[in-house]
């Protein structure tokens, strides 16, 4: 697991980052992954909200967001409910 530093976790925890990525009914697609590659490439974060119905409880979210951590190999450095803040340095 990567170190993640105090700033990038204070970063990623400011309420003015928005939602970029959304998990709909689908769930995780390949052009998910893609567009969350894209993202990391140039912002270095990614904001991910998880619509309701996709997982049922914390464990199976929990899974979804660890999932989408490796399938993007990004770090995931927050996750809040619904929602969790990726990151990967450049």
């Amino acid at each position: 697991m990567t170190k993640i530093p105090p700033h990038i976790r204070k970063l990623a925890t400011d309420r003015e980052m928005q939602v970029s990525v959304r998990v709909g009914k689908n769930g995780l697609t390949g052009s998910l992954v893609d567009e969350m590659e894209s993202q990391l490439v140039k912002n270095q974060f990614v904001k991910v909200k998880a619509n309701r119905g996709v997982v049922e409880g914390s464990s199976e979210r929990e899974e979804l967001f660890n999932k989408i951590a490796l399938l993007s190999k990004s770090t995931l450095v927050i996750m809040r409910g619904n929602v969790a803040v990726f990151w990967r340095s450049n």
